[in-house]
């Protein structure tokens, strides 16, 4: 019972609803009168704007719904005549999908397109693992023979597009953090180097997503020019990375230049060589700052992740959402808020990651909204 109320402590600690706690509370008799109000603002009130929320987004759909059906019917009344408008209305009435609206979905309609992404997630996998099994034999011995493996070609499942764009918001990331923070100490180190820098960070740091992704995509194919790999992974990671460095690199030089002078003194008595005074003082210091500009940094990756990924063709959301945007079929807007739901959640969950993160290395313990 004390392991389930820690572990549900953790989450609530990381998710920062904690209301969850005071609802086990309010269960086991625990609950202060004082805590009531506090529960009710975080328990009781999220739920009652999520209710709220979905009710308000139920009544819009079927608004628009409305209107846009009228109009068919209206059109068809005047293009073709009664019979058709009567015959058209009858469709729509049958819930055909042929003939149905093409608008803002409902919350039921979204929830019926996610089990459907699910389920054909599930497929995929079935149909994936059964091409593994029956090329395994030819694979050892094509392999054996120095060639490459057959590989399977189908089309990715909703799921193998989100691993896609996580490995690439991460290999982004991880781009950003090796650039940044050591060009960010060497400024934040020296005042001739941050006045070398000044310009070319206030310049590039503005510059939109698509212009970063263009200019990757003529170095990384001049770059791959021989080579025969898919190399829309490496230009969507150097893009996301080289978009969302820039809080990381601000904030690494600000907190490195604002570390207190008594400690680089003390540095100085103690004769610590450069590498010494940075790992030992420097950083130490500044990494509650480091860490914020990083959380900044992941954020700003997950966002313009969407747009890299639909101008590079990398099969991740971004192309997702673009495909079934052109694909126009009668579940595409459902699966187009599915997809927004998702990039999202993920987005929140990275977001408490980083901030616990920066918690553990800052003595401001903050709730962030």
């Amino acid at each position: 019972m004390m392991k389930a109320s820690m572990t549900l402590g953790k989450v609530s600690s990381f998710l920062q609803v904690g209301f969850f706690m005071t609802l086990r509370d309010l269960f086991t008799g625990k609950l202060e009168k004082e805590d009531l109000k506090n529960f009710l603002r975080k328990g009781i009130v999220p739920l009652i704007s999520i209710v709220l929320f979905i009710g308000l987004w139920h009544l819009g759909a079927k608004s628009l719904y409305n209107i846009e059906a009228d109009f068919k019917i209206e059109k068809a009344l005047k293009d073709q005549g009664p019979a058709s408008a009567e015959e058209l209305k009858a469709c729509i009435a049958s819930g055909e999908s042929s003939c149905q609206p093409n608008t803002l979905p409902s919350p039921t309609q979204v929830w019926e397109s996610f089990q459907s992404l699910l389920d054909d997630h599930k497929i995929i996998s079935a149909d994936k693992a059964a091409f593994i099994e029956k090329t395994a034999v030819l694979n050892a011995k094509r392999v054996a023979e120095g060639k490459n493996a057959i590989t399977y070609t189908g089309r990715p499942s909703f799921v193998d597009q989100i691993y896609r764009s996580l490995q690439t918001v991460f290999a982004g990331f991880l781009l950003a953090l090796l650039i940044a923070v050591p060009l960010g100490i060497f400024i934040g180190l020296s005042a001739t180097l941050k006045s070398a820098f000044n310009w070319f960070i206030q310049i590039f740091k503005p510059v939109s997503p698509v212009v970063w992704y263009l200019l990757v995509f003529m170095i990384v194919k001049t770059m791959l020019i021989d080579s025969n790999e898919d190399s829309s992974f490496t230009i969507s990671f150097i893009s996301v990375g080289l978009c969302s460095m820039w809080a990381t690199l601000v904030n690494t030089a600000m907190g490195v230049s604002s570390v207190d002078k008594d400690y680089i003194n003390v540095a100085k008595v103690l004769k610590l060589g450069t590498l010494q005074k940075i790992f030992k003082v420097v950083l130490p210091s500044s990494l509650p700052l480091i860490f914020t500009g990083l959380k900044i940094t992941l954020s700003v990756a997950w966002m313009v992740l969407i747009a890299i990924e639909l101008l590079a063709q990398s099969p991740g959301l971004g192309l997702f959402v673009w495909e079934e945007f052109q694909n126009g079929a009668n579940d595409s807007n459902a699966k187009i808020i599915v997809a927004m739901f998702i990039i999202g959640s993920i987005g929140f969950l990275l977001d408490r990651f980083m901030l616990t993160i920066q918690n553990w290395v800052s003595f401001d313990k903050t709730d962030a909204i």
